[in-house]
C-alpha cells in the first residue's frame, strides 16, 4: 500500500510496516515525518515549502496555496510531540509558523471582521495570506480563526509572549462579536464571510439552486472556537463576559443541532460545495469525551457519532487485513491517512473511559494501517492521492500521540511524556539538558536527573513512559510521595519499563531521579 508491501500478523491481520511492535513503528514515523518537515526545501522566496504550498511536490512547486488549517493543525502536533522529545526545533517552529502568520496573513483593524487570519495565499509566492482557496481575495474561514487562536494561546502558554495572548484575545473579540443564536441551517459563526462587507460567501461555485446549502453559513467546526473562549476566560484576559457569551451560544448550537442530527458540514478549504466531514464530526465527538462536565449524556452521544461516522465513512477495501478504515468526506469518499489516524485515536479515547473496548482491535488496526503512508524518507501520502501537507504531518502527528497518552503501552519502552492537563514549556531529558539548568540544579547532580519538565500551571496531572522507574520524583526542589492521596506520583509496571502518573498541586517543576 503506497508505499510499503503490506505486513501481517500470524491471523492475517494487518501490523506497521516498519515493525510489528506498534509502539516501535508508530515512535518510528514520528521521527521521519518531523524530520522530513524540518528540512523541507526553501522556495525560491526563501521561505519554507509548507508555508506556501499544501501539497508536497519533489520535482516542481505545486502551484496550490497552502491548506485552510496548515499552520494551526501543525502548532497542535508540534506541541505534543515536543513533550514527547524534548527537541527545541520544535518550539522554534511553532514559534515561526504562528509570528510569521500573524504579521502576513490578518484582516485589517478597520473591517467587519478584523485582525482574523486569511485561510490561503491566492499569489502563491507572495508570502501573503489574503484571501481563501475557492472563493479568492478577502474572504476568510472563521472557524480556522478559533483554531488559530486556540493555539496562540498554547503558544502563550510556553513561552509566555503577549503578542501571541494579545493576537488571541483579538480574533476572540471579532469571533464573540458575530457570534449569533445559531438554527438547523446556520451555524452560530457562518463558514466563510467576506471580511470587509460581511456578507456569506457561495458554497457552491454556481449557486444556482437556491438551497442554504449552496452558501458558506454552516459548519460545526466549533470546539476550537469554544477552546479559545474557555482559554481566555481561565486566564481571565480580554472581554470575558463576551466570551462567555458567546460559549454558551455555540454550546447550546452543538447539543441542540449537529450532535442529534448529525449535519457536521463542511471543513475544507478545496470544497466548492456541502460536504459531511469526518474531520467535524470526531473533533466534536473527542470534545465531548474530554469535558464530560458540559455533557451529561457524553457517552451515548460519542458513541451515537462515531457509529455515525461508521455508518457514512466506513471504508471496506482493506478488510481482508482485518482493518475498516476511513473516508475523508462525501464529497470525497477516499480513505484518508490523518481521518484513519484520528478515528482510531478517538475510537481508543473511547474504550479507555467506557471500559467498552468492542472497538480497540480495529483502533489499532485503523493505525497500524495509517503508517503505511510514511515513506522510507518521511514523506507522507494521502493513500489514493497525493502528500497533502495537513494530511500528512499537522494532522496525522497528534492522533498517534493522542493514541499513546491513552494506552501508554503503544508508546515505545523509553523516557516520554505522553500527555499533561497543563501545557509543557520545557521538556529535558538525559543526554541533552540545557545549559540554564545549572540555575535550578547543583552542576554535580545534573548527570543523576533522568528527565527534567516545566508546566504552565501550578496543578495538573502528567503521564509519562519510562524504561525504569525513577528512585524520587520531585517538584519544585521537593520529593513528592508514591501512592499518595493527593499530591504524588504512581508507578505501573509494563512488561518493558512502565508508566509514571504525576498528580501535582502545588508546583510546575518536575524532575524524576534515576
Amino acid at each position: 500500500m503506497i508505499y510499503h508491501p503490506i505486513q501481517t500478523d500470524k491471523t492475517g491481520d494487518i501490523i506497521p510496516w516498519y515493525n510489528p511492535d506498534p509502539a516501535i513503528a508508530y515512535d518510528h514515523n514520528l521521527h521521519l515525518v518531523w524530520d522530513f518537515w524540518y528540512n523541507m526545501r526553501r522556495d525560491p522566496d526563501g521561505l519554507p515549502y509548507y508555508m506556501e504550498h499544501q501539497v508536497w511536490n519533489k520535482s516542481i512547486d505545486d502551484q496550490r496555496g497552502i491548506g485552510g488549517d496548515q499552520f494551526m493543525m501543525a502548532i497542535s502536533s508540534w506541541r505534543l510531540l515536543y513533550a514527547y522529545l524534548g527537541d527545541e526545533h520544535l518550539k522554534s517552529n511553532m514559534y515561526f509558523l504562528a509570528g510569521y502568520y500573524l504579521t502576513h496573513g490578518l484582516s485589517s483593524a478597520n473591517c467587519k471582521w478584523p485582525d482574523i487570519p486569511f485561510p490561503y495565499n491566492t499569489l502563491i509566492y507572495s508570502g501573503v495570506y489574503d484571501g481563501d482557496m475557492r472563493n479568492g481575495k478577502d474572504v476568510t474561514q472563521p472557524d480556522k480563526a478559533g483554531s488559530l487562536g486556540q493555539q496562540l494561546i498554547i503558544l502563550y502558554k510556553i513561552k509566555q509572549d503577549p503578542v501571541f495572548l494579545d493576537a488571541a484575545i483579538k480574533i476572540a473579540n471579532t469571533l464573540a462579536a458575530h457570534t449569533q443564536t445559531g438554527d438547523a441551517s446556520h451555524s452560530p459563526i457562518p463558514f466563510k464571510v467576506n471580511v470587509y462587507t460581511g456578507k456569506i460567501a457561495m458554497l457552491k461555485l454556481d449557486g444556482k439552486s437556491g438551497s442554504w446549502k449552496d452558501t458558506a453559513c454552516y459548519t460545526s467546526n466549533l470546539t476550537p472556537t469554544l477552546e479559545l473562549f474557555y482559554g481566555l476566560i481561565q486566564l481571565q484576559a480580554g472581554n470575558t463576559t463576551a466570551y462567555k457569551t458567546a460559549a454558551d451560544e455555540i454550546l447550546t448550537w452543538l447539543k441542540k443541532y449537529p450532535i442529534q442530527d448529525n449535519l457536521w458540514g463542511p471543513f475544507f478549504e478545496d470544497v466548492g460545495e456541502w460536504s459531511q466531514t469526518q474531520i467535524n464530526a470526531m473533533t466534536c465527538a473527542r470534545y465531548i469525551m474530554e469535558h464530560p462536565q458540559y455533557f451529561p449524556d457524553w457517552k451515548a452521544e460519542s458513541k451515537s457519532i462515531i457509529d455515525w461516522v461508521h455508518t457514512n465513512f466506513n471504508n471496506y477495501s482493506w478488510k481482508k487485513y482485518g482493518v475498516t478504515v476511513t473516508n475523508e468526506q462525501s464529497v470525497y469518499p477516499v480513505p484518508g491517512n490523518s481521518h484513519t489516524a484520528r478515528q482510531g485515536a478517538d475510537e481508543l479515547l473511547y474504550c479507555s473511559l467506557t471500559g467498552d473496548t468492542s472497538m480497540y482491535a480495529n483502533a489499532i488496526r485503523e493505525l497500524n494501517w495509517s503508517t503505511y503512508a510514511v515513506d522510507v524518507d518521511g514523506k507522507n501520502c494521502f493513500p489514493t492521492d497525493e502528500p497533502w501537507l495537513t494530511d500528512g504531518y499537522g494532522d496525522y502527528v497528534r492522533h498517534y500521540l493522542r493514541a499513546m497518552a491513552t494506552y501508554p503501552e503503544l508508546a515505545p519502552d523509553e523516557d516520554h511524556i505522553l500527555s499533561s492537563t497543563s501545557v509543557i514549556q520545557q521538556a529535558d531529558y538525559k543526554g541533552h539538558f540545557k545549559k540554564y539548568l545549572s540555575v535550578e540544579f547543583d552542576k554535580a547532580d545534573t548527570n543523576k536527573v533522568k528527565l527534567y519538565y516545566r508546566a504552565f500551571d501550578n496543578e495538573g496531572n502528567e503521564v509519562i513512559r519510562l524504561a525504569n522507574k525513577p528512585s524520587a520524583v520531585l517538584l519544585n526542589d521537593k520529593p513528592i510521595k508514591e501512592n499518595a492521596t493527593g499530591e504524588g506520583y504512581r508507578w505501573v509496571a509494563l512488561s518493558k519499563g512502565g508508566v509514571l502518573y504525576i498528580k501535582r498541586k502545588n508546583g510546575n517543576r518536575v524532575v524524576l531521579m534515576e
